[in-house]
């Protein structure tokens, strides 16, 4: 189980293709994770999800275990069947929304309840931005939580520092991650062994950090591939940083992160970065983007991103891309769903996140197409010239 054979590599090239095996079926690398935050892909049913042919979604531990709480979900048979989602689900381990939370102003409509964190080597206590109460996690808390909501793919707890930190910081939080890791697959053992003969197993992921600083990254890198974990993850980019400064941070730790392992870059999902980071070795993703875009009311097609509330798409009787062949392509106009996002209507949101989602999924199609027919490099330049030109 949670074997990963690598099916197409080039020689001298760093991109390929792969399976990874999971207790609900084979996940097709590079592949991109449509996020299901509170165990929804918002507006999304398991059918549109299976339509648009999603391998696998994401999942947060943070806000499951905030609301409903995990032994809702345990009680109900597992986040699988209590959502009716019989594919591969990766739960995230919550730590980035721990400590990013604590910095966003008036993210809660609940604004008396300005989320507060303390961090400690046994854990981290903090306010919850729903109410105000004060809940403490430690590794092991974590990894009990993630082991109750049963998603086939589970992530280390971590600390994602702020961009506002110093180096010196850095490295602490860095080393302070390095021994959750630890404690994390301690505990993760334990549940492993002693859990039911009747529930399947879990992969842990384990998740470089670092900043922006090269020898933190390395040293990180060196760290978590050591552990020999399913796969290895890179956490703490695409978070404001510029795009040379990430490829940057990617190339420095790929060579240190094993080649039989799948490589998971976390919160990336922009057709541009899907093509750079495929070309520097990463095989998962998973980001917010194509579905927050979608609601408000932006697509993409390949000739770039657009806003649908342009005036230019009032009188406007094509699809959003006339090739593609999603539900909302194959039925709608683009007038039509200019007027459903102007009245705020369910359905626009709906059918606009099944494009985005369907677009990038099946690029992502493509480009393993590409890479199996050594064509990867002429595909990305050749999409790219078309879909950079606005």
């Amino acid at each position: 189980m949670f074997d990963f054979k690598i099916t197409h590599n080039q020689k001298n090239k760093k991109y390929r293709t792969g399976i990874f095996s999971t207790p609900h079926g084979d996940i097709e690398t590079p592949v991109f994770m449509p996020v299901g935050t509170k165990a929804s892909v918002k507006t999304l049913s398991p059918d549109d999800l299976n339509d648009i042919e999603a391998q696998i979604i994401l999942s947060n531990t943070y806000h499951l275990f905030l609301r409903p709480g995990e032994a809702v979900i345990k009680k109900m048979g597992g986040l699988h069947k209590w959502m009716n989602f019989n594919k591969p689900i990766l739960t995230d381990s919550g730590g980035f929304q721990v400590f990013s939370l604590a910095e966003e102003k008036g993210f809660t409509k609940n604004k008396d309840f300005k989320t507060q964190v303390k961090i400690t080597e046994e854990g981290v206590k903090f306010k919850s931005f729903i109410d105000g109460q004060t809940h403490f996690l430690t590794p092991e808390k974590v990894i009990q939580i993630e082991h109750d909501i049963g998603a086939d793919i589970i992530m280390a707890f971590d600390e994602c520092a702020s961009a506002q930190k110093t180096k010196k910081y850095y490295e602490e939080s860095m080393l302070r991650t390095h021994r959750w890791l630890e404690r994390c697959i301690l505990e993760h053992n334990k549940l492993s062994k002693k859990s039911s003969k009747k529930l399947l197993p879990q992969a842990l992921f384990g998740i470089v950090q670092g900043g922006l600083f090269k020898d933190l990254r390395i040293k990180s890198a060196k760290f978590v591939n050591s552990q020999n974990l399913p796969g290895n993850a890179i956490g703490g980019l695409s978070v404001g940083e510029s795009r040379e400064k990430m490829h940057e941070m990617i190339e420095t730790v790929i060579p240190y992160l094993d080649n039989n392992r799948p490589r998971y870059l976390m919160g990336v999902g922009t057709p541009e970065d899907l093509f750079e980071c495929v070309e520097r070795g990463i095989d998962m993703f998973d980001c917010v983007h194509p579905t927050r875009m979608a609601r408000h009311g932006s697509f993409w097609n390949l000739e770039g991103r657009h806003s649908i509330k342009k005036s230019e798409y009032k009188l406007d009787s094509s699809p959003l891309q006339k090739t593609c062949k999603c539900y909302t392509c194959k039925n709608f106009s683009r007038s039509y769903l200019r007027h459903l996002i102007f009245e705020n209507e369910i359905l626009g949101l709906r059918l606009m996140t099944i494009h985005n989602l369907h677009f990038l999924l099946e690029l992502m199609q493509k480009t393993r197409n590409s890479i199996k027919k050594n064509k990867f490099e002429s595909f990305k330049k050749t999409f790219l010239k078309k879909f950079q030109k606005k």
